[in-house]
């Protein structure tokens, strides 16, 4: 992805904004191969194959390139992110950020690490205070749940919320506390499955947007904040969610 950067890409167009490039393909390749050659057997899901049937008492969640719209536009906001399930419970998350180097990761029950140094969630406690970061759905000028009113609605009532384009950043990015929450909704689990986790050992509260703990299974939508305003990110929520 970073000897990719910056070069022209062939692009071709899942939808008419969703996006893939030669370089997805490749990512996707070369981590598919590392995974069936270690782990024979298990069940993958990955953004750009699908479905690879196997063993699902374990379970990969492959995003080879998180912000492709990004790449393809030289924009510096995109990741890698890989998530492993054991007995339908996540156990491991990787989010790489190739251009800066940042490899957020984490274990379950043993905590969140960037680069080695351990890493946790904002302390926030008020929401007027907090900057949360969001995003849309490819088809949000044909769908009611394009998350136009959530985004204006929360905009009027934090510090700002941002679009990166990026979901697994967008995870990472609160478990490390740079940004205090994070809401979307119609995601995939390969979207969020690695940076859940992340957020979860980091001591984020990780939720679907209607305050369930199961973010992964569709209709996927995920809310993951500092603790100290996760119950206000979902009473405000709730008057805007259709």
């Amino acid at each position: 992805m970073r000897d990719g950067y910056d070069k022209e890409h062939q692009v071709k167009y899942k939808g008419v904004i969703d996006l893939v490039t030669e370089v997805d393909h490749q990512s996707e390749a070369f981590l598919l191969g590392r995974v069936q050659a270690d782990f024979p057997g298990h069940h993958i899901f990955a953004e750009e194959s699908g479905v690879i049937h196997g063993d699902d008492e374990h379970i990969w969640y492959i995003d080879p390139l998180d912000g492709t719209v990004n790449y393809a536009h030289h924009l510096p906001i995109f990741s890698v992110s890989i998530a492993y399930a054991f007995r339908g419970s996540l156990t491991f998350g990787a989010v790489y950020d190739p251009l800066r180097d940042e490899m957020f990761c984490a274990e379950r029950g043993s905590g969140a690490f960037l680069n080695g140094r351990r890493i946790k969630s904002a302390g926030t406690t008020e929401l007027q205070k907090s900057l949360l970061v969001t995003g849309f759905p490819y088809d949000t000028w044909n769908t009611k749940r394009d998350n136009m009113s959530n985004f204006s609605h929360l905009a009027k009532l934090t510090q700002g919320v941002r679009r990166l384009g990026s979901a697994a950043l967008d995870l990472a990015y609160t478990a490390v506390g740079r940004l205090d929450g994070f809401w979307e909704l119609s995601l995939h689990p390969w979207d969020v499955a690695a940076g859940g986790l992340i957020c979860e050992e980091a001591g984020a509260r990780v939720t679907n947007v209607y305050g369930g703990e199961d973010y992964l299974t569709p209709p996927l939508s995920i809310l993951a904040t500092a603790p100290g305003i996760h119950a206000q990110m979902l009473g405000e929520l709730k008057k805007t969610l259709l």
